[in-house]
């Protein structure tokens, strides 16, 4: 047991997580995880160690083969596939792509399959086979053929207009031209003619057709820029960089032509931003990585031309591998109502059995010996109730409403149209709207419960601005003049002697600039030499050695990575510590600043291992880390720069209004714990008032939770009833800052130990396999219950702030909310780290700010400010949450409504399946006499204004509770239409028994009384959906009183003479509703029937109104009273003195910079001025503007 416990210890048990690093890498995994050695490592481990490491790789990495100029290379056996049984096909794409689904021949067979594997379309088709046996059926075909028609018509339309514009832009795409090399000269082809292979010249603003290796351009180095927006959204434009071999052989049309390089590279794959392979020619490997690669969908920009090889075609392009389904999201509304769905159909099946036995029951008690219903068959009673059963099926088909999902999809596109169209979500600096990207989750912004926030770019600009710096240990940045005398009041620094300044620079501090231009202090000019070299700024440098000739490294990065690789003698090591805390206090983001001299021998001796690692065929990325760590130690501090990154507009307020909504707001980021702490106090998450739990102290919380419950899990377990135990006393405000070092701590997701017992290599017993297994149930088991206590503790917090978290991590908070809380969450963030938050959450919102638009491409909603968010929940997620729930109740209230009436009258004649109205108002009843207003108020209903939305943000509470859409409303909806339907059956069949109208004939017929019943029930229920409308306008009204007028006229039209001498069969019911209408008797009934209907309805709501009024109704009563919108006040803010610093650390690019290029030597242009002479030219016009 001892042994078995040692293999799953954690690493340093007894020690603290660091708050101040990232935990280890997303990529890690599982081996690499526990690949930590022990101190004193067994001989046989080391032996078999050094064995796996010096054998050779199963597989090799780049197994993707391309020769130059080639084709037939491509198409040589080992390069084949079998595509369809003997047919074989090479496994490199052609150029050609194709995104549609369909063609003239597949459409209608693939289209019609695909609609069919829905459960109630198919349901619908089994009824329409049923209606064509005679024996069953008494319901013509029409009724459900119609119906099915329309709803399949209607999808299959919107499916063949969205393949035709594929089909246009595939072809758009395919024929787009290029110049190839083709027998030894450049020609015109098309992009479908590309194969892999080929090489291919691009022209200034061309779009790139392939995946292709830059080999050479017309830009100095054969540099090559271009725009990747249709890849990541982002329109900065970004370089690409031949190798210089080729730079240097390959830029003639017949160099080009006799060029027969060998590639060998990775196979294809969706990573955008890394590439792996090895170009082999003229006896030389040369190392290939993204930086050389241009990607079709790309576009080429300010290079006049450029020649590329291609490596990855068509279908096995990054763009394409990129354009794969993402995961289907779908609401919990969705949910409940197929729940409902399956529960009307078990509620179809119990009506339609008990009326088969009621009329097998019928038929041998009355039936059989009444010989007037003598039909000539003499089947026995059973099986008469057997064929009646199918025959209910059908007759009482409508509970289940065919149009219900079809209806739904309309009600989500017109709200998507809606927040696209609202311009208080347009941002006009950056001309960006609000954009819904899915149609499906609309409701569900009503409901949700938990927002999961990104800090950087989503609460904050991202946008940085240099503030102060720390330079040998003295701080620059405040309010000084060249005299180092500080001033409230000073000028600032104006730099229009420096030429290349843009004027947007706001510098307080004369003296650093001073500094600059004097020169006295070499480390002042050092340092800004330093920024002036390391960021994504293309710089010119002719050489990289210092004057003096020596090589020298620079570094830039977080102070928590810096101080790492710091040499043990730097003086000013601790007065940048200081200088970095007091930035943090300032909520400043800060970066560390050093660099070595590198001695010659050293820096060849490196280069070689680099270049060796550069073209390593496998784990190239690994191999290059290694180098560079060995390279990047021992370094002398410079300083460290403060940059501000200020909040969005409008942060505080909406953070304040979504929590008066019961929303809880975590903030999930990468940024340091101070500064996400002062963040936290800046946008109002945080309070003076607010008492904040660490790490440390919910560590032990839960520790002494799991005691506890380890404790109780004994015997008797089992009889203790479970009670849930707060973890904090009651009132009070908390709130839970953690560090992603301590979320693995406490989620138990730390990095083990490899395992100190002897790895043989044959199998263990089948007791220590039995004792592991049991082990592993057991940390399992112990994992999930302390995720659970987690969950449970950080949600009775107010606010919680998660830092130092990788995305994976982000992912995981949460995945962890969702699983165990049952809650619905949104997450929200701006940059590429945030994606898999996004995709986790139930619903996913991205920022389009200053990081690109892989969060925007990923997300379900976008828009440009998060003080947007608010609006988008507590406005159109709360209206569609209300209009989806008011439409489902009401489409099964007045679907039960109409079916029902059949089953009462079943007690009338003999549960025989006849029908209680015309055939044809049953097939236009859902298609055209009542959906348009049920359709209209889940487009345009609303309880309460948008301001009034938003001033009351309380409002929100019934979507999180579920309130207006549950089983309970369900079931009141039904019950509704139970008595709705009794009401419209009995009150006409009194009227009618023993009745005479006034031309002394009894109006007491069959088609007579179907007619009153049809039109009583139309009346009903387009009244009724008045009484459940709030918003009125005259669309509502008009299709209401619409809606009745068009079921008038069809009728008479169909009840007509002239349409049945066209078609008897089918037009039976002639002159019925001329004959019956006439009669003031049969009016009466109809406005009886719907007064009865609707009267006790208008009495429940009044009553509801008066004596238990909603927050909504209380709101409607007193709007003109609420007409001026309040004010929203800020607090003010407040700074906690005697807390810890707090800082952060934020490298300027995300993406990675120019030292590749800067290292390589090579010119970009042909003569640039050096910085002193910048330096020297600006100095007296300097002193003249400081002097002034």
């Amino acid at each position: 047991m001892n042994r078995e416990r040692d293999s799953e210890t954690t690493v340093e048990e007894d020690s603290q997580p660091n708050d101040e690093v990232v935990p280890y890498s997303d990529d890690e995994t599982e081996d690499e995880l526990e690949d930590q050695e022990p101190a004193v490592e067994p001989e046989q481990n080391r032996v078999n160690r050094e064995a796996e490491e010096n054998r050779e790789p199963f597989k090799k990495d780049c197994t993707w083969q391309v020769k130059a100029n080639d084709r037939s290379f491509h198409e040589q056996p080992q390069f084949m596939n079998t595509k369809f049984f003997c047919i074989k096909e090479s496994k490199y794409e052609n150029n050609a792509i194709k995104t549609y689904k369909y063609n003239a021949f597949t459409f209608l067979p693939m289209n019609l399959f695909e609609q069919f594997k829905r459960a109630a379309n198919f349901y619908f088709l089994v009824l329409l086979i049923l209606q064509a046996i005679p024996q069953i059926t008494t319901l013509a075909w029409y009724t459900t053929l119609v119906p099915l028609l329309v709803v399949l018509g209607i999808t299959a339309i919107k499916d063949l207009m969205d393949d035709v514009a594929r089909h246009k832009m595939d072809n758009e795409i395919n024929n787009r031209t290029c110049e190839v090399i083709k027998d030894g000269r450049f020609k015109i082809a098309k992009w479908k003619e590309i194969q892999v292979g080929d090489v291919i010249r691009l022209k200034k603003n061309d779009f790139i057709p392939a995946d292709i290796l830059l080999l050479s351009s017309s830009e100095p180095n054969s540099l090559c820029y271009v725009e990747t927006a249709e890849l990541d959204g982002e329109t900065n434009l970004k370089f690409k960089m031949a190798l210089e071999i080729t730079h240097q052989y390959l830029q003639k049309e017949n160099s080009l032509a006799a060029f027969d390089g060998f590639i060998e590279c990775e196979e294809p794959n969706n990573r955008l931003d890394k590439f792996t392979g090895t170009l082999f020619w003229r006896n030389t490997s040369f190392p290939l990585d993204a930086d050389k690669i241009l990607l079709r969908g790309c576009v080429t920009r300010n290079t006049d031309f450029c020649h590329g090889l291609v490596i990855f075609a068509g279908a096995d392009t990054k763009i394409m591998k990129n354009s794969g389904k993402t995961r289907f999201k779908r609401t919990k509304i969705d949910y409940l109502m197929n729940y409902m769905v399956y529960t009307i159909f078990v509620v179809l099946t119990l009506l339609s059995s008990g009326l088969a036995i009621g009329h097998a029951y019928w038929e041998a008690q009355i039936g059989n010996y009444s010989w007037y219903l003598y039909d000539g068959e003499d089947s026995a009673p059973s099986y008469r109730g057997f064929l009646n059963f199918w025959g209910y099926i059908i007759v009482l088909n409508t509970l289940v409403p065919i149009s219900l999902y079809v209806s739904v999809e309309v009600i989500r596109l017109g709200q998507s149209y809606f927040i696209n169209w609202d311009l208080q979500m347009y941002y006009p600096e950056k001309d960006t709207p609000a954009k819904a990207r899915t149609t499906t989750l609309n409701e569900q912004l009503g409901q949700i419960h938990y927002i999961f926030s990104d800090k950087t770019g989503t609460l904050t600009q991202n946008i940085m601005t240099f503030k102060k710096c720390c330079i040998s240990g003295q701080i620059y940045g405040d309010h000084r003049d060249t005299s180092q005398n500080s001033h409230s009041k000073i000028e600032p620094v104006d730099f229009s002697w420096n030429t290349y300044s843009d004027g947007k620079l706001v510098f307080y501090d004369h003296y650093l600039i001073e500094q600059i231009q004097s020169g006295k202090e070499p480390e002042v000019r050092q340092f800004f030499f330093l920024l002036a070299a390391c960021h994504t700024v293309m710089v010119d440098r002719l050489d990289v050695r210092t004057p003096e000739g020596n090589i020298r490294l620079y570094c830039k990065g977080a102070d928590t990575v810096i101080y790492e690789r710091l040499h043990q003698m730097n003086p000013t090591k601790q007065e940048t510590q200081d200088a970095l805390d007091i930035f943090a206090s300032e909520t400043l983001r800060t970066l560390c600043l050093c660099y070595k001299e590198i001695e010659e021998k050293e820096f060849e001796e490196w280069n070689k291992k680099y270049m060796a690692a550069s073209v390593a065929s496998t784990n190239r990325e690994e191999a290059l880390d290694k180098v560079y760590e060995e390279i990047e130690k021992d370094l002398i501090l410079l300083g460290a720069t403060a940059i501000e990154d200020k909040l969005q507009d409008g942060v505080p307020e909406t953070i304040s209004k979504l929590a008066k909504a019961d929303i809880k707001i975590w903030v999930l980021t990468g940024d340091k714990k101070e500064t996400a702490e002062n963040i936290g106090f800046a946008c109002e998450l945080l309070t003076e008032d607010t008492t904040i739990c660490y790490g440390e102290d919910i560590s032990a919380l839960l520790h002494t939770r799991m005691e506890n419950q380890r404790n109780r899990s004994g015997v008797y377990a089992k009889f203790v009833p479970q009670v849930h135990e707060p973890f904090f006393p009651s009132g009070g405000n908390r709130a839970l800052i953690i560090t992603g070092s301590w979320l693995n701590e406490i989620l138990l997701e730390k990095k083990t130990k490899r395992s100190k017992i002897l790895k043989l290599k044959f199998p263990r017993t089948e007791e220590e396999r039995r004792m592991r297994t049991q082990s592993k149930r057991r940390l399992e088991a112990k994992k999930e219950q302390q995720q659970q206590n987690f969950v449970d503790l950080a949600c009775e917090c107010s606010a919680v702030i998660c830092c130092r978290v990788t995305p994976k991590q982000k992912a995981m908070v949460v995945d962890l909310v969702k699983r165990y809380k049952k809650a619905i969450t949104l997450a929200i963030g701006d940059g590429a780290n945030d994606v898999n938050m996004i995709k986790t959450a139930h619903i996913g919102v991205g920022i389009s700010g200053q990081e690109g638009m892989q969060a925007v491409m990923s997300s379900d909603y976008s828009f440009a400010q998060f003080r947007y968010l608010q609006r988008l929940l507590l406005v159109h997620g709360r209206w569609s949450y209300i209009r989806m729930c008011k439409f489902l109740r009401y489409f099964f209230y007045k679907n039960f409504s109409f079916t029902l009436v059949h089953f009462w009258y079943s007690f009338f004649n003999g549960y025989s399946a006849q029908t209680a109205y015309e055939d044809w108002f049953i097939t236009l009843y859902n298609v055209l006499y009542s959906s348009l207003p049920v359709l209209l108020m889940g487009l345009l209903d609303q309880d309460v204004s948008d301001k009034l939305s938003l001033r009351f943000p309380r409002l929100y509470m019934v979507g999180q509770r579920d309130l207006l859409f549950n089983y309970k409303r369900f079931f009141v909806s039904l019950l509704h239409g139970v008595l709705t339907s009794l009401i419209l059956f009995f009150i006409p069949l009194g009227a009618y028994l023993q009745t005479v109208g006034q031309d002394g004939e009894a109006p007491s017929d069959y088609q007579s009384f179907a007619v009153t019943i049809a039109s009583a029930l139309v009346i009903t229920v387009n009244f009724q959906i008045g009484l459940d409308t709030s918003y009125w306008t005259f669309v509502n009204a008009f299709s209401i009183f619409g809606s009745i007028a068009i079921y008038f006229g069809v009728m008479f039209d169909f009840h007509s003479a002239g349409i049945h001498v066209l078609l008897p069969s089918a037009f039976q019911f002639t002159g019925t509703a001329s004959n019956a209408l006439r009669q003031p008797y049969i009016w009466l009934t109809i406005i009886l029937t719907v007064a009865v209907c609707l009267l006790p309805v208008v009495a429940i709501r009044f009553l509801s109104m008066t004596i238990w009024p909603s927050e909504s109704d209380k709101i409607q009563k007193h709007r003109k009273r609420l007409k001026a919108e309040e004010q929203w006040k800020r607090r003010q803010n407040v700074f906690r003195r005697g807390v810890s610093t707090r800082r952060s650390a934020y490298a300027f690019s995300h993406q990675r910079g120019y030292a590749d290029l800067i290292s390589s030597g090579r010119s970009i242009r042909k003569k640039r001025y050096p910085l002193d002479a910048i330096i020297a030219d600006g100095t007296a016009e300097y002193r003249r503007t400081v002097e002034t």
